[in-house]
């Protein structure tokens, strides 16, 4: 057998590479694979939109049986017409909002020149809120301007919408807020 120079390193480098993975411990017996329980398998599967930003992606919430309703996956929804199943590093992170332990649950109020927050219930808050609307509105309340013109307004309120809500809600809002009588109301889309 003739063998140059060159064929002997193909040879010599064959063989090396042979004896190199055969080192490894590679075994090609057929093996038998066993797969792992989707963690979503039992889950209530729930439709929503991602609340950080105005875009308004969809998302598909998975939230356990147990009745804790604690979150267990969160994937974007490929059936919603602007997402088409991708979700933002915000998105993805939707889960936080629930599983955070330093997420507020109950209202909290600072009393004026007070160094502390304190616990007060949902009704107290609302019903304080609608207070002090009420009695802003009131002694601000423009009926007619300087020219005499019918106006119906306070300049002492301003609303600042909130992106998490979608179009229709945004429209309710307005709605409510310009029959109180608000000239300033502006939305932020982006946080």
């Amino acid at each position: 057998m003739n063998v140059t120079r060159r064929k002997f390193i193909q040879i010599t480098g064959a063989s090396a590479a042979g004896l190199a993975v055969s080192g490894l411990g590679f075994d090609l017996t057929p093996i038998k694979s066993h797969a792992q329980m989707l963690k979503t398998k039992y889950a209530k599967e729930t439709t929503t939109i991602c609340c950080y930003c105005a875009v308004g992606c969809g998302a598909i919430v998975h939230t356990s049986k147990k009745g804790d309703g604690r979150v267990i996956n969160i994937e974007g929804d490929p059936d919603h017409v602007i997402n088409r199943g991708s979700l933002c590093s915000k998105g993805a992170a939707l889960s936080q909002l629930t599983e955070n332990e330093n997420r507020l649950l109950e209202p909290m109020y600072r009393a004026p020149y007070s160094k502390k927050w304190e616990k007060v219930s949902w009704d107290w808050a609302l019903t304080e809120i609608a207070k002090r609307v009420k009695k802003t509105r009131d002694a601000s309340f423009e009926h007619k301007n300087a020219k005499r013109q019918v106006v119906n307004r306070t300049t002492d309120i301003v609303s600042i919408g909130s992106s998490a809500l979608d179009n229709e809600e945004c429209w309710i809002y307005q709605a409510m807020v310009r029959a109180l009588g608000l000239v300033y109301v502006e939305h932020q889309a982006r946080i």
